[in-house]
C-alpha cells in the first residue's frame, strides 16, 4: 500500500490518497479523502473488499460514495459488496457500460472470481457532470474506447485526474474487449485528456501514474 498527497495553496482543497492494489490484476483501487472533513470516496473497488475496508479503517476516514471509472470486472468486482458494507451509493460509470455491470457474475466466473454481484449504480455519469467530495469538485469526461462507458474524473484546482484504464504511464488501455475501439480511445485521450494541460497529474487503473505532459511527449501510442 502506498500513500500519496495532493497539497496546494491554503486557498485550495487539500486531499490525501491511498492506493490499494486489489485482485490478481493488481488494480489500483484508490481511497481519496478531503483532509479537512476526513470524508472520502473509493474509486474502483475491484475486489479484496476486506483489504479495502482495512485501509479505510487505518486511514480514519468516512467513506461517502463509491466512484467507478468503467465497468470491467477488475474495477467493479467488489462494488456491490462494498456498497452494502458501507451503506453508500455507487456513482458512475457512463450508462454505456450497463451491459458490463449486468454481467459481472458471468465475467468474474471467467477469471475465477467468486462472490461478485451484478448491480446498477445509484447514479450514471455523463460528459459535463460533476461530483463532489468535501470542498473538492471533479468534472466528468466521457472517454470511450477502452470500454464504451469509461469516464475520467478531473479536479481543476488540484490539477489532478483519475483516468481509469483510458491512459497509462507509457501505454493506453486495451481495446480488444467488447465495445472497445482503438481509434475512439486515442480520440478520447487527444481530444479530452491532453488539452487539460501538461501539468495535470493522473492516477490510472494499473501501475504508476504520470502527467499528461509526460505522456504527450513520450508515450509511444501518442507520439
Amino acid at each position: 500500500m502506498t500513500n500519496a498527497s495532493q497539497n496546494t495553496s491554503d486557498a485550495r482543497p487539500k486531499a490525501a490518497a491511498t492506493v490499494i492494489p486489489v485482485t490478481p490484476f493488481q488494480q489500483n483501487c484508490l481511497l481519496l479523502w478531503d483532509e479537512g472533513s476526513r470524508r472520502a470516496v473509493v474509486f474502483d473497488p475491484g475486489g479484496d473488499v476486506p483489504t479495502i475496508l482495512s485501509a479505510i479503517e487505518q486511514s480514519g476516514v468516512t467513506v461517502e460514495q463509491i466512484w467507478l471509472t468503467h465497468g470491467h470486472i477488475d474495477h467493479v468486482g467488489g462494488a456491490a459488496e462494498l456498497r452494502d458494507a458501507l451503506e453508500v451509493p455507487i456513482v458512475g460509470p457512463h450508462v454505456a457500460d450497463k451491459f458490463l455491470l449486468d454481467h459481472v457474475v458471468e465475467s468474474g466466473a471467467g477469471f475465477g472470481m467468486t462472490g461478485v454481484r451484478n448491480f446498477t449504480p445509484d447514479r450514471w455519469l455523463d460528459e459535463g457532470d460533476t461530483v463532489s467530495l468535501g470542498d473538492m469538485t471533479f468534472e466528468i469526461l466521457h472517454c470511450p474506447g477502452h470500454s464504451p462507458g469509461s469516464v475520467a474524473f478531473f479536479n481543476r484546482d488540484m490539477r489532478f485526474a483519475h483516468v481509469g484504464d483510458v491512459l497509462f504511464n507509457g501505454s493506453v488501455g486495451r481495446t480488444d474487449l467488447p465495445g472497445g475501439s482503438h481509434a475512439t480511445l486515442i480520440r478520447s485521450i487527444t481530444d479530452k485528456l491532453l488539452p487539460l494541460g501538461d501539468d495535470v497529474q493522473f492516477i490510472c487503473g494499473h501501475g504508476p501514474g504520470s502527467t499528461f505532459g509526460h505522456e504527450r511527449q513520450t508515450n509511444p501510442f501518442l507520439t
